[in-house]
């Protein structure tokens, strides 16, 4: 690994750019990083929700994959929305042979709603990208869905038993009150939990934010705790620090 690691980003195209391979672009590049990137599925979206979604024919997607990798070798591996159930086994060969950091953002359904989990694939990233994964980085809904457990206080540690190194459960989806608890589950069993003043919007692009600035911090060095508690500073700040663009939820501000 060079000082400016190299991160293949692996994801849906948001035009918007506050989600999918834009936000992770800019992730990468605001902390040191290059990206590159491999596009999952074109998007119908705006700041509100997305409304319809185009997964790239797999032919296409194992083509650029086998030139890409042919060329460029690189240090760590995000994977955000896969797009279609066709693809999994595709990057399940993937995920198994590469031997850097691989963080994984469960994108199960849209922020407005628009439900991305068709034809089981929730069960099939859990069967054959999970084992191979570093870190998973779902929120609470996510990793109930993924785990299939009602309560969850019992998913993370579900999610554990597939082989993945670690799970940070992100909780702004379902919290209350002027904080959030993020929690960091590692296969040791010991837990550790973040605390974060609760933001006053609505976000777009935060998973992705924070997944990629996880994958950067592992491929600087970083161990789990400080790469989990690093890449939540950065996602928080660029929370902070976003704006509206249109007239659904705010798009951090991640460069500048």
């Amino acid at each position: 690994m060079t000082s400016r690691p190299c991160i293949l980003c692996i994801g849906g195209l948001d035009p918007t750019g506050g989600a999918g391979v834009q936000a992770d672009i800019e992730t990468v590049a605001a902390l040191g990083g290059q990206a590159i990137t491999l596009v999952t599925a074109l998007t119908v979206q705006d700041t509100r929700d997305i409304h319809a979604l185009h997964p790239t024919p797999i032919e296409l997607f194992r083509e650029q994959l086998d030139v890409l990798m042919r060329d460029i070798r690189p240090d760590a591996l995000k994977i955000g929305l896969i797009g279609s159930i066709e693809l999994v086994p595709l990057l399940g060969d993937l995920v198994r042979a590469f031997l850097g950091p691989i963080v994984l953002d469960p994108v199960l359904a849209a922020g407005g709603g628009y439900d991305l989990d068709r034809g089981e694939i929730a069960a099939l990233i859990a069967d054959q990208l999970l084992p191979s994964t570093t870190l998973i980085t779902p929120n609470r809904a996510e990793a109930r869905r993924l785990s299939g457990q009602q309560d969850t206080a019992r998913a993370a540690p579900a999610l554990l038993r597939t082989g993945v190194g670690a799970v940070l459960l992100t909780g702004a989806d379902e919290a209350s009150g002027d904080r959030v608890e993020n929690q960091l589950f590692m296969a040791d069993g010991s837990v550790e939990a973040f605390d974060w003043p609760r933001l006053a919007r609505q976000y777009h692009g935060s998973g992705c934010t924070l997944a990629s600035a996880c994958a950067v911090r592992l491929a600087l060095g970083d161990d789990l705790h400080h790469a989990a508690q690093e890449a939540q500073r950065f996602t928080w700040h660029a929370l902070e620090h976003g704006a509206p663009a249109g007239a659904g939820q705010w798009l951090p501000r991640r460069l500048g």
